[in-house]
């Protein structure tokens, strides 16, 4: 491992590529903590803390988490990079609806730049959105000091800087993509989780004592937990179900080609942590909902505290709606992502064709059976990372910013994007005869396990 890590910078260009990853990240995490003028944010990060397990607070967190920003500070990248995840999701549900996207898909590179550029379009427009209303909530809550709260030039400098923001990450983002190494978004989201870990730590410290909420066999569990989730994580996230594909031989003078026997990985996970993000941002409704019903004396005032308790995470109720929105958003991606016509054309027009299968409407039928009970498989496995940090906080009696560390989004995302960032430094050392990360001495390469 230690010699894999000072082969990286032996070779001028990895060096180079890294190195300038490190230093956009460092443009990140240096903009995180620049404030926007004219904000109260020690009455803001209070109220935040104080935010208890509500929705607000809920949001807060889940926010943070998925995009790198923090509500709980509003800085210039308080917004974080929602704004150009949600137009990217939005662009891929259009592409498989809207018949003029989903051509220009089909025009190779120069079509995926039209649909970059609609999509940084886009971006703009949401993020003006979501400026605009932060900045109303800033106002109407009273997080603005005197001397600006409702004036219009702080209202324009205000949204000015989320706009640019934004736009300066997804800049970032991008340049990463092209000329540092890994996916650049991704890497954004996972250095804004793994900056929260110190403060896991301070908490733990803080709560440790005979009055606290921490002691030996809380931490000796929580240890064990988050190794074996992590590698949990890491087996279902490589794990691949392989159909035996077979290419047709051909004869050309007197030469017989093709004939070949290979595989077509199908990924167990195919919709990665999108099923636990949609999940989680449907049931922060409720919880809202429930709470400004209480406030408005409709029906017996028992009936919505029963409602509001229940769909606190933790509860009875919300693990289960969890578990079946998992078990549906995995589903729902997965037809989104996965064509099985599209592939079995492919397939027919290459020369392949999947041993005892008929070309065409028989291999996209076995294609579509196989994913579906792969899928089941996958979306049980990310309901179940997705419901333990908030069991484990509920009836541990901890946080859930320390419970959060064991599962849900958040680790998914650290694994996922960690395991691709060493396959691509990986492929880069071997391309040049260098030992990678992942093979041992004599070894092979991890590979996706059946």
């Amino acid at each position: 491992m230690i010699r894999a890590f000072i082969n990286v910078f032996r070779i001028p260009d990895l060096r180079k590529k890294v190195l300038f990853t490190l230093a956009m990240l460092a443009v990140y995490r240096i903009g995180f903590w620049v404030p926007l003028p004219g904000i109260d944010q020690e009455k803001l990060a209070s109220q935040f803390k104080a935010g208890g397990s509500g929705g607000t607070q809920q949001a807060a967190e889940l926010f943070a988490m998925f995009t790198g920003g923090d509500l709980g500070q509003s800085t210039i990248f308080g917004l974080g990079i929602m704004p150009y995840i949600s137009a990217s999701i939005i662009l891929q549900l259009l592409v498989t609806v809207l018949p003029a996207l989903e051509k220009l898909k089909k025009e190779g590179e120069r079509g995926q730049r039209k649909i970059t550029e609609y999509t940084r379009y886009l971006t703009v427009a949401l993020c003006l959105i979501q400026a605009i209303f932060w900045v109303h909530y800033l106002n109407r809550n009273q997080y603005v000091y005197a001397d600006f709260a409702g004036t219009v030039p702080f209202a324009m400098i205000a949204v000015a800087a989320l706009m640019t923001g934004t736009l300066l990450l997804m800049w970032v983002g991008e340049q990463i993509d092209e000329y540092g190494i890994g996916n650049g978004v991704s890497l954004i989201i996972m250095a804004g989780i793994i900056a929260r870990l110190p403060n896991v730590f301070i908490q733990m410290y803080q709560g440790w004592g005979p009055t606290g909420f921490m002691n030996v066999q809380k931490v000796v569990f929580l240890t064990a937990s988050f190794v074996a989730v992590v590698a949990a994580s890491i087996l279902i996230t490589q794990a691949q179900r392989r159909i035996p594909i077979q290419q047709a031989r051909q004869t050309r003078g007197r030469r017989i080609v093709g004939g070949a026997r290979h595989y077509l990985p199908l990924r167990v996970n195919h919709g990665g942590v999108m099923p636990i993000i949609f999940a989680s941002s449907f049931l922060i409704f409720p919880s809202l909902i429930f709470g400004w019903l209480r406030g408005r004396n409709l029906w017996p005032m028992t009936f919505w505290d029963i409602l509001d308790e229940q769909f606190r995470p933790g509860q009875y109720f919300y693990s289960l709606a969890y578990v079946l929105m998992v078990y549906f958003f995995a589903y729902f991606w997965t037809s989104v992502q996965f064509q099985p016509k599209e592939l079995a054309n492919n397939l027919r027009d290459t020369g392949s064709f999947i041993p005892g299968l008929r070309p065409g409407k028989r291999t996209a039928d076995y294609l579509e059976a196989v994913m579906g009970r792969i899928t089941y498989v996958g979306a049980g496995f990310l309901a179940v990372i997705a419901v333990i940090p908030s069991v484990i906080a509920e009836y541990m009696q901890i946080p859930f910013g320390i419970s959060a560390f064991l599962g849900g989004t958040g680790l998914l995302i650290v694994v996922s994007v960690g395991l691709d960032l060493i396959h691509r430094i990986e492929a880069n050392l071997i391309m040049r005869n260098y030992e990678g990360f992942l093979g041992a001495e004599g070894g092979s390469p991890i590979r996706g396990r059946m």
